[in-house]
């Protein structure tokens, strides 16, 4: 994918050696000429990563110059060495710009419960700072530098005119497996050369990850090192967004993240299907949500998909123990575009056509409508396949 970067940032990824792999790259660093508002949100899993607690405790700010990402090793469950080995990942990478410390933040995925392999970190920043470039080769090569299981990069852009000026917003992101909100193994990054103030920036990025990267599932596993991190370093030269402005702007974040969080179960370990599911009519959009989640989290549906089976009793009773109370009688459901069920009773339907729509298409949409509610949520999932079991047998913890 080509697309013009924000001004004002440069990139590299390079092999360190946290991966064995020569050929896969796996640290990047990413650094403003300018220092950048900060905003940031993190797991809410209970145990979390030395580089969350970092970067959580750095954010919302307007000091920050550099980024550096690792993936191999996730540096979590590792304790006061891991902590200190965080906060160095974040000074050497301020240093590149021969800023203090404090304006470094880290990102780390990977392996949980091992220590950090400093010494093959601090070449690899040293490295990284002497590859920096601002083109888009160089951003696709930040990209790959922190993927671990993906397959593909996930990266996206918008530009939009504020007060006569171009403003771009990009960003990357990882993710494959460990996906179950808040949020998942998936780290994000978004960069923009608009100027805001560091509350708004936090304000925008909580809304565009409520319905993006809060919206999506593999397994349901929260995992520890759950980042997304929003820099605008005010490049573009515009005043501080306010008023339609800043709602343009915040649009087009929501739009960045929602693309970037769709490309993280579509490229799910082991999946064949990406399920989209979307909830109308129900009271509220939490009420929406709970059930788009729990129907997006049922093993058993999950596999239907796999096999493509048009199974609307699995779907139908997953919603049922969602906790959300509903009427019965009001529920309908398509599967594809296929009625399915209507007012609480199954449809005659041609169970071949349903099937082969699944089969022969990666995307399945479940669409379930309960009542005349304002309520509305979109949620993303993979199908669960025995490859993606393989997959994690085989992984080391």
């Amino acid at each position: 994918m080509v697309f013009r970067l924000p001004k004002g940032f440069r990139f590299a990824g390079v092999h360190c050696g946290v991966k064995s792999d020569p050929n896969n790259r796996d640290l990047t660093l990413v650094v403003s000429d300018t220092p950048a508002v900060a905003a940031g949100v993190y797991t809410r899993n209970l145990v979390f990563a030395a580089p969350v607690a970092v970067d959580r405790a750095r954010t919302p700010c307007d000091e920050i110059r550099a980024v550096v990402v690792n993936s191999g090793n996730a540096n979590a469950c590792t304790g006061k060495r891991g902590q200190a080995d965080a906060l160095r990942m974040a000074e050497l990478a301020a240093a590149v710009c021969s800023a203090p410390a404090e304006a470094g933040l880290v990102m780390s995925t990977g392996i949980i419960g091992e220590f950090m392999p400093m010494e093959k970190i601090e070449k690899g920043i040293a490295s990284a700072a002497e590859q920096l470039g601002d083109d888009a080769d160089a951003f696709d090569a930040a990209a790959r530098g922190m993927l671990t299981t993906d397959t593909v990069t996930k990266v996206s852009s918008r530009e939009l005119t504020i007060g006569g000026n171009e403003v771009c917003i990009a960003g990357m992101a990882k993710g494959a497996a460990m996906i179950g909100p808040n949020m998942a193994t998936m780290l994000g990054l978004i960069l923009t050369d608009a100027a805001i103030s560091k509350e708004n920036a936090q304000a925008v990025l909580a809304s565009a990850i409520a319905d993006s990267f809060n919206c999506i599932s593999v397994e349901g596993h929260t995992s520890t090192n759950d980042t997304v991190l929003l820099l605008a370093n005010g490049s573009a030269e515009t005043a501080l967004l306010a008023g339609d402005d800043l709602t343009a702007f915040s649009a087009a974040v929501a739009e960045v993240c929602q693309e970037l969080a769709k490309a993280i179960p579509a490229d799910g370990e082991g999946a064949t299907h990406l399920i989209t599911i979307e909830v109308t009519g129900a009271a509220g959009r939490d009420e929406a949500f709970k059930i788009a989640k729990t129907v997006a989290n049922s093993p058993l549906v999950k596999t239907a998909v796999t096999g493509a089976d048009p199974n609307w009793g699995r779907i139908v009773s997953a919603a049922g123990y969602a906790g959300v109370p509903f009427d019965p009688t009001k529920v309908n459901l398509q599967v594809n575009g296929i009625p399915l069920y209507e007012a609480g009773s199954p449809l005659e339907f041609d169970e071949e056509a349903a099937s082969k729509s699944i089969a022969d298409n990666r995307d399945t949409l479940v669409e379930l409508q309960f009542g005349e509610g304002n309520g509305f949520a979109r949620f993303w999932t993979t199908d669960l396949t025995a490859e993606y079991v393989r997959l994690n047998a085989d992984y080391h913890t």
